[in-house]
């Protein structure tokens, strides 16, 4: 399986909107889940911190490139008109975000190295 990227940025939808921006999602279009698949979306979630009214989505994708073509696709800017009304957006009507840069990662690998136990967790060091 070719390496995979993982993506992190914030959003945020406007105040009185979350629950209207959480029924969207439940579920999404069958046409831009779609798109998401075909362009290599692995895993895709996205948080609502409920204090602030911040989004921050995490997508595991087989890479940025791909990820990025997702914004020229038509079901993805179809998505950003219907979303503009209860989210900031931009004059195209993608969403404000910015992105995160990751400082951290741990995961299990996929084969437990000799000595090591699987209840043990592992990092990236071999620790």
């Amino acid at each position: 399986m070719p390496a995979m990227v993982r993506i992190a940025f914030r959003m945020r939808v406007h105040h009185g909107q979350e629950s209207e921006y959480e029924r969207r999602h439940n579920p999404i279009w069958d046409d831009l889940r779609e798109a998401l698949l075909r362009h290599g979306v692995r895993n895709y979630s996205i948080f609502l911190d409920q204090q602030t009214n911040d989004l921050f989505a995490y997508a595991e994708v087989d890479s940025e490139s791909r990820w990025e073509a997702i914004a020229e696709t038509e079901v993805c800017r179809r998505w950003w008109r219907a979303m503009r009304e209860i989210m900031p957006s931009h004059d195209d009507d993608s969403p404000v975000s910015r992105t995160l840069r990751e400082v951290f990662h741990l995961e299990r690998p996929v084969a437990v190295p000799a000595g090591r136990s699987e209840d043990r967790p592992y990092d990236r060091r071999g620790k």
